[in-house]
């Protein structure tokens, strides 16, 4: 497979970007897109030059390193897949692809295709956790939730902080993430007594890093490869209104 590639170059933080071009040939259709990237950088670094400098870690789909958008959508054409898990199966012959960074106000760019997202790092800081000691795991009968509930938690925890609903938001927002947080912790027995200060803690945390407002457009639940949905969005909006009236 040959492929024509144009790649957003940055060599750091206060640089001016640009999209470069690279061809490549013979790349398998079995590759994944972090190993087609692979093959580029051994082909850079052999010719001297400076490798493409992008996030990842697992490839297993699980960590949420590989921040990529590519030909305009977070990790690319393949619903409900990280860019580690996708396979250049799903391209074709002579296909142009462009790769840029995530782009929102409060992921700045620190090279190439790697930006900061420490940003949701201080979101969690601010009430992202439970913090009453709970002892051991408890077996998993032991503390009983309804069905309904388990599921919805689960479904939440799910959520692995990559930040594809940040880079397909029109407004830069944060808000899928940090509702299935919320979400994830409000529904457990053991994130209730500090379900109200965390809802606020995270709310402000998220707003001051610079992330934008949720005009509930759908684009972030569209891009997520575990398929949050936006109803978390509307469970953290339900907490956040109830807990702002109880502190005013």
């Amino acid at each position: 497979m040959k492929l024509k590639l144009r790649i957003w170059r940055q060599s750091d933080a206060d640089a001016k970007g640009r999209m470069v071009a690279y061809e490549l040939d013979d790349v398998s259709e079995d590759a994944s897109f972090l190993e087609m990237l692979d093959v580029l950088n051994e082909r850079l670094i052999a010719e001297g030059g400076d490798p493409v400098a992008f996030d990842h870690d697992c490839r297993e789909g699980i960590c949420g390193s590989c921040s990529l958008v590519i030909d305009g959508q977070p990790h690319g054409p393949q619903g409900a897949t990280t860019t580690c898990q996708l396979h250049m199966r799903k391209f074709k012959d002579g296909d142009s692809i462009d790769v840029e960074p995530w782009r929102a106000g409060a992921f700045p760019v620190i090279k190439d295709l790697v930006v900061d997202r420490s940003a949701f790092d201080r979101i969690i800081q601010a009430g992202g956790y439970i913090s009453a000691p709970t002892g051991t795991a408890p077996d998993a009968h032991a503390a009983p939730i309804p069905k309904q509930d388990a599921d919805a938690a689960f479904s939440a925890a799910a959520c692995i902080g990559c930040g594809a609903c940040v880079a397909a938001c029109p407004n830069g927002s944060g808000m899928l993430f940090m509702a299935a947080k919320v979400a994830h912790l409000g529904l457990v027995p053991q994130g209730q007594p500090e379900r109200r200060t965390r809802v606020l803690g995270m709310v402000a945390a998220h707003d001051e890093a610079g992330f934008g407002g949720c005009t509930n457009t759908g684009e972030c639940a569209a891009a997520c490869p575990k398929e949050i949905g936006l109803d978390v969005i509307g469970r953290l909006n339900r907490d956040f209104r109830k807990a702002a009236v109880r502190a005013a």
